[in-house]
């Protein structure tokens, strides 16, 4: 691996881009690709955030207008209002007092909480805090309590129970018994998801990190089992979730239920008593246990005898534990170790997750006797469960509401942002609790009468309706299909109204929920649409799409200031009485005003424009690119929307066409002394990855504009030509005119590109005087149509193929397409292109994933319709019997249907009110797997033209190279199947692989919005920026400040602060403090296990990063063990041929060479030169890395002659790639000399030998076993990090240098491939995609990119 540190500033290759495949190389610099010049430094990027936040055009909607203090001095940085905090004496009755410490900001409640968790005070839950004798309230700030300072004394005092407080202790101490067992994260309820990481580390890292230094030297078993190493063709699923040692809890109580004496009669009311328990201890003694206000006692009531008077004696506590403490010494001794063991466990292994992660196997568990999960499950939870007076949550008014909080300051903001995060997150889980009950058939329609297609339902404030075109309103879209992916389109089109987030304009709370084949559809209710018909309340837009259209002036005016960022044009359509109204948005979005006064909008499924690929219009002819590629196809259904991400990059493409164009001629025309137009010519298109913005006329000060790698330094030049002409010359203004009509701006004195949505709308009618409007928007719209197919499209395909983005199964697969606006019916296109690309072996894995990814979307989709027809009691028999057709070898399977005794067919005929799908079917019985791998084949035919060579899964396996585990996998995910964790004979030709007892769970598969945390989002992307230009301190800085805001807004758990804490490791690991890096990774490894998942390719990454720290600590164990998870995960997800595999290996080996294992190392290593070899050319600097490698552990094994060709290879590469007098070249060569002059003295021994037999007089022979120095230098180089020592003045030149190059390479990115010929080894641009631009989702395997 080569850094050519004589051509790059010595920062520059510290670019570490170390996306999963790093080679600090030019392209590399973030800075050109992503990361707009014209980043304002103090955390106010008022551009560069359009793509996330989708911010309207006045710059206050991105929230950091109005100045924050510190904010005018480009010099400062934002200075967050940060109080210092100070600590706080506790004292609880019954423990030594402790100190704990707190900050101004937190609420009294929260000290609650900390005592709640505390290992001595977890048993108390009904107490209130006194400073001085004063209570203090719940919810008031620390800060705004008198007289609390440094010091100051709280005492605990016990408070009366009432039945809510008795209910909330009862259920906390089973929350504390149950806190070590996993049954709820495999259940998937209650926010609980699973980590493993514990399981390979033995525990905490940090203590494990100060333990002793010596372990370098210590005996440490390495080999790694069977299945992991190279060539390993068995790939079992156990190992995926391995048993827990802590999982067995310790048994504290047999029973503790609720009693059947409850609720208490009056007369015992009177005496105080609350409810009544029922306990049977681990010594099986049977108690009964009276809550009262004064706590909890003993009574002599038996199961079948009541007497609630007080047992003698009757222990009278007021905490339950401290009862049971004393009855039972087995729970008394359980309890307190359970505690201990309950503490020391990681908190981000027990912290809630913002919205539920289902896990897709799960071991068998044993079902015990819960209360609180009993009562749960049929009070439908809604009294006390949200603690919020009142029965029901009124969803509606708290989502408004949040959104309604002002937003002028940074802490107003916050506290705003974490409200709308909060209340989102709460509601999507309570619609998917209801969107199940509703599938079940546990919820009373609101039209009864109706057949089961059409009803609609209410449940906790929650509307709720199927997926199937009722009343035939999409009977010209394409009907059921229609209906089917119209909530998905609507859903995206919330999403994008709420990132706007225009004061004003509302939208519905929305959750799109796919569950047992059906899909439904949750909103909140907009208050009064009940009583009224719907015609009278929509006064804006159409409720027939297009027939009868209305508008409205403040509709108007709210949407009007949506149009730019979204945009969309403002234009006029006929009505049924051929009259000319005026809209901003599609006809079908509505606008109804609540009896609440506020404007809500719905109904959004045509936010963007159409996609003419697949919307065949009779007499309509798509430009060429499009008809070479077979479009226009017709597609299920046209409802096909072009992405929010294409619409952006499309117009990003036609503002820099734009100023070429503009500049070009105003330059002719003053023929000044301006650089000469010629070498304009090279920024053609747009680089595909540049992140679009919301491109601002260029009278409107065009220094803002899109972070085109090729574009930057060039556009802002242009800019400044047209800025400085203003216009007042008359020629001028005609350029500018020619320009904008080039590019279709709808204005033509500045750039501005808008789509009418409603073009090709069926049934929607133009007005005569707009035909030309039309005209123009029906080409703008083809424009961007063959914009997909040949900029964005094969602009994908060559990042995949210089492993600028390294997806590793569907999922990521799908989200960098997204990114680049690429639609999911594309799939097909995309893997055409890559088969006839000419780099086709280096496109192996993406063919591999895109084909599993298109045989498991084609099952998915005839899985849903399978689905639709099975009723309950037969759900698990048709899910296993669907597998079987799917995966297994076995030629006939049958399916088991349930016992006729089940079926009662006379009954079921009668009842109209039946849950949708309870039809008398078993239609799926017969499925065969020839016909359902016909059907897929036909199915990928159909949907994604793309013809699949294949008649079984077999045949599947052996064409493309496929895994049965991994599509059993990728299917499992897509919908929500929950599979028994054991070894699978997929290939046996004797029996089917699955029985019905395998199918443990059927789940949910969720959509819904994300809100975003913008503050902390400006302060993660200027932290980045710093980083690029090697401020690592300043940056340092700037990223924890974001990381105290994501916390802020998203608590503790979230995708963004995940990608935080991996860049805050990766900076304290460069700058040397590798206790601080193993903290934060730590972190990030275990957030990522639980909210992306534990086989996630993402959290795959974060084992790999975690392992490289750990080695930097001499945990050698560790970071094997961890390793040897990361390729356990990667061979079940994807398997051993991929381009990260290389990396993962060369880890491996070095590791196993550190520790002397050389036969082991060299397995991995030889594996990692061949996988290399085959992804990146056997002439690549990766390549002669991997040669100088392999070379190392053949020297320590004395195999000179091996060493020696190895390092010859390598020596070849480096000569041809970078010449002759190169520092890699040179040191290449001093290698072979020293190897050369070992194999000399070597043979002269040998020799010796030889010639004087055993009496030879033998030289000691120096074998060089490495230093753990020398290995982790070598770690650090192939993970792309490198630590260069420079004095404070070589810093100065060095940061000047970095300046310099950036906008050279903004200047020309065409020049530098020819100056530099490292650039023929593309370096994937950290992420470019994704992490400066989005780093949160970052998906994508990659971690952001450092300079050091």
């Amino acid at each position: 691996m080569v850094i050519k540190t004589d051509e790059l500033p010595a920062a520059a290759p510290a670019d570490s881009a170390r996306e999963p495949s790093s080679q600090a190389g030019v392209k590399g610099r973030p800075g050109a690709a992503e990361l707009p010049s014209v980043m304002l430094l103090n955390g106010d990027c008022p551009e560069s955030l359009k793509k996330e936040e989708g911010a309207a055009e006045p710059p206050r909607e991105n929230g950091l207008d109005e100045s924050e203090p510190g904010e005018e001095t480009p010099g400062q940085e934002v200075i967050v209002i940060q109080d210092t905090g100070f600590s706080v004496k506790i004292l609880a009755p019954g423990v030594e007092p402790f100190s704990l410490q707190v900050s101004p900001q937190e609420m009294v409640q929260e000290i609650h909480q900390v005592l709640m968790d505390r290992e001595d005070t977890c048993h108390r839950t009904c107490f209130s805090l006194h400073l001085d004798g004063n209570m203090l309230d719940h919810f008031s700030e620390l800060r705004s309590v008198e007289g609390l300072q440094e010091g100051s004394v709280l005492r605990v005092v016990e408070e009366p129970y009432t039945v809510r407080e008795a209910r909330i202790h009862v259920r906390h101490v089973r929350d504390l018994l149950k806190s070590l067992d996993p049954s709820d994260a495999f259940n998937g309820v209650d926010c609980n998801s699973l980590s493993f990481l514990s399981v390979f580390t033995d525990g905490d890292l940090g203590d494990s990190g100060k333990r002793k230094k010596g372990l370098e030297m210590d005996p440490i078993d390495c080999t790694p089992p069977e299945y992991i190493l190279p060539g390993s063709r068995e790939r079992p699923l156990c190992p995926l979730q391995p048993q827990n040692r802590d999982w067995k809890p310790l048994q504290c109580l047999k029973v503790l239920t609720m009693s059947g004496w409850n609720p208490p009669p009056g007369n015992r009311r009177m005496h105080g008593d609350l409810m009544y328990l029922f306990v049977i201890t681990a010594e099986d003694r049977q108690v009964s246990i009276t809550a009262s206000t004064r706590g909890f006692y003993l009574n002599q009531s038996t199961a079948y005898h009541f007497n609630p008077k007080p047992a003698s004696p009757r222990f009278l506590s007021h905490s339950l534990v401290e009862l049971l403490n004393q009855i039972s010494p087995t729970f008394k001794k359980n309890f307190a170790a359970l505690q201990k063991k309950r503490v020391q466990r990681h908190p981000f292994e027990r912290i809630a997750t913002p919205f539920q992660v289902y896990s897709w196997t799960a071991p068998q568990a044993e079902h015990a006797m819960d209360c609180v999960r009993a009562e749960d499950a049929y009070t439908s939870r809604l009294g006390y469960e949200e603690h919020i007076p009142g029965q029901t949550r009124d969803w509606n008014e708290e989502l408004q509401t949040t959104r309604e909080l002002p937003r002028k300051n940074l802490p107003e903001r916050l506290l705003r942002e974490r409200a709308i995060f909060k209340v989102h997150s709460d509601f999507t889980a309570a619609a998917t609790r209801g969107a199940m009950a509703v599938i079940d058939g546990n919820v009373m329609a609101i039209n009864p009468s109706e057949e089961t297609k059409m009803q609609m339902f209410i449940w906790n404030n929650i509307f709720f309706s199927l997926g199937f075109d009722v009343r035939d309103h999409y009977k010209d879209f394409g009907g059921d299909v229609a209906a089917y992916v119209a909530p998905t389109n609507d859903l995206n089109g919330v999403r994008t109204y709420n990132a706007v987030d225009v004061e004003g304009l509302y939208t519905l709370g929305t959750v799109v929920v796919d569950y047992r084949g059906y899909r439904v559809t949750a909103q909140s209710i907009i208050p009064g649409i009940l009583e009224r018909d719907q015609e009278q309340s929509v006064i804006y837009g159409s409720i027939d799409f297009g027939k009868t259209v209305v508008s409205h002036p403040r509709y108007l005016e709210l949407l009007e200031r949506t149009s730019r960022p979204l945009k969309i044009l403002r234009h006029r359509v006929l009505n049924d009485r051929d009259e000319e109204v005026e809209l901003c948005s599609s006809v079908e979005c509505k606008g109804i005003i609540g009896n609440d006064g506020r404007h809500y909008i719905l109904d959004l499924l045509r936010t963007f424009p159409p996609d003419l690929n697949f919307l065949p219009v009779p007499g309509e002819a798509l430009p060429e690119e499009c008809t070479r590629a077979g479009f226009p196809r017709a597609h299920r259904h046209k409802l096909c929307c072009l992405r929010q991400e294409l619409v952006d990059a499309f117009v990003e493409h036609r503002y820099l066409l734009f100023m070429k164009l503009a500049a070009l001629q105003l330059m002719q025309q003053k023929a000044s002394k301006m650089e000469s137009p010629t070498s304009l010519e090279n920024g053609d298109a747009p680089s595909s990855e540049s992140k679009p913005e919301d491109p601002p006329a260029p009278e409107a000060g065009g220094e803002e504009e899109g972070s085109s790698a090729s574009g930057l330094a060039k556009v802002k030049e242009l800019a400044e030509t047209i800025a400085s002409d203003d216009g007042t010359d008359p020629r001028s203004r005609e350029v500018i005119r020619n320009a904008c009509k080039a590019v279709g701006s709808i204005s033509s004195t500045a750039f501005d590109v808008r789509f009418n949505p409603d073009i090709f709308s069926p049934g929607v009618r133009f007005p005569e005087s707009c035909q030309e409007e039309v005209r123009d928007q029906k080409q703008l719209l083809k424009d961007a149509a063959a914009f997909l197919l040949s900029c964005q499209i094969p602009g994908l395909v060559k990042d995949f193929t210089d492993h600028a983005v390294l997806p590793m199964d569907g999922a990521t697969l799908a989200e960098v397409m997204r990114q680049r606006g690429i639609n999911m019916r594309y799939l097909g296109k995309v893997l055409d292109l890559v088969m006839r690309s000419p780099a086709r072996d280096q496109l192996d894995h993406i063919h591999k994933i895109g084909i599993g990814e298109l045989i498991t979307r084609s099952a998915k989709h005839i899985f849903k319709t399978y689905l639709q027809g099975v009723e309950l009691s037969g759900l698990s028999a048709a899910i296993s019997h669907f597998l079987n057709c799917f995966l297994s070898s076995y030629p006939n399977p049958v399916a088991h249907l349930p016992a006729d005794e089940l079926i009662s067919k006379k009954r079921n005929r009668r009842r109209r009110n039946r849950p949708p799908g309870a039809a008398d079917n078993t239609a799926w019985a017969v499925m065969t797997p020839q016909e359902l791998w016909k059907n897929i084949c036909q199915e990928a035919k159909n949907y994604f033209d793309f013809s699949l060579e294949c008649e079984t899964v077999d045949q599947a396996v052996e064409t493309y190279g496929l895994q049965k585990i991994t599509l059993l996998r990728e299917i499992s995910l897509k919908t929500g199947i929950q599979i028994l964790l054991k070894e699978y004979s997929f290939d046996s030709r004797h029996k089917p692989a699955f029985t019905e007892e395998d199918v443990l769970n059927i789940f949910p598969v969720v959509k819904h919005v994300n809100p975003k945390a913008s503050d902390a989002f400006h302060f993660f992307q200027s932290g980045q920026a710093k980083v690029q230009q090697g401020f690592l301190k300043e940056g340092c800085e700037l990223i924890n400040e974001a990381l105290n805001l994501f916390n802020n807004v998203y608590g503790a758990m979230h995708v963004e602060i995940c990608a935080c804490l991996r860049l805050l490791a990766r900076l304290h690991y460069i700058m040397g403090d590798y206790a601080e890096a193993l903290s934060n990774q730590q972190k990030a490894v275990l957030m990522s296990e639980r909210v992306m998942g534990i086989e996630h390719p993402n959290t795959i990454q974060e084992y790999m990063h975690l392992a490289l720290y750990c080695f930097a600590s001499s945990q050698l164990s560790t970071a094997l063990s961890l390793l040897y998870r990361a390729r356990y995960l990667t061979l079940l997800v994807f398997g051993e041929d991929h381009p990260e595999m290389a990396l993962l290996d060369n880890n491996i080996g070095l590791v196993l060479h550190g520790v002397m294992e050389y036969d082991l190392s060299l397995r991995f290593l030889e594996n990692a030169l061949a996988v290399s070899t085959k992804y990146h050319g056997p002439k690549s600097l990766k390549v002669a890395l991997s040669h100088h490698l392999v070379a190392r552990v053949y020297e320590s094994k004395a195999e000179f002659r091996s060493a020696l060709q190895h390092e010859k290879e390598g020596y070849t590469i480096y000569k041809t790639q970078l010449g002759e007098d190169h520092e890699k070249t040179k040191e290449s060569s001093e290698y072979l000399k020293c190897l050369t002059q070992q194999a000399v003295a070597l043979q002269r021994t040998m020799n010796e030998i030889y010639r004087n037999g055993s009496s030879a007089n033998i030289p000691p022979l120096k074998f060089t076993a490495p230093s753990m120095a020398s290995v982790l230098e070598q770690l650090n180089v192939i993970n792309g990090i490198l630590f260069i020592p420079l004095s404070q003045k070589d810093l100065e030149n060095l940061k000047a240098e970095v300046a310099r190059r950036q906008q050279l390479q903004e200047a020309s990115k065409n020049r530098d491939k020819a100056e530099e010929p490292i650039a023929t080894e593309p370096e994937p641009a950290g992420a470019s995609e994704d992490t400066a631009a989005q780093p949160p989702a970052a998906k994508d395997p990659s971690s952001p990119s450092l300079q050091g």
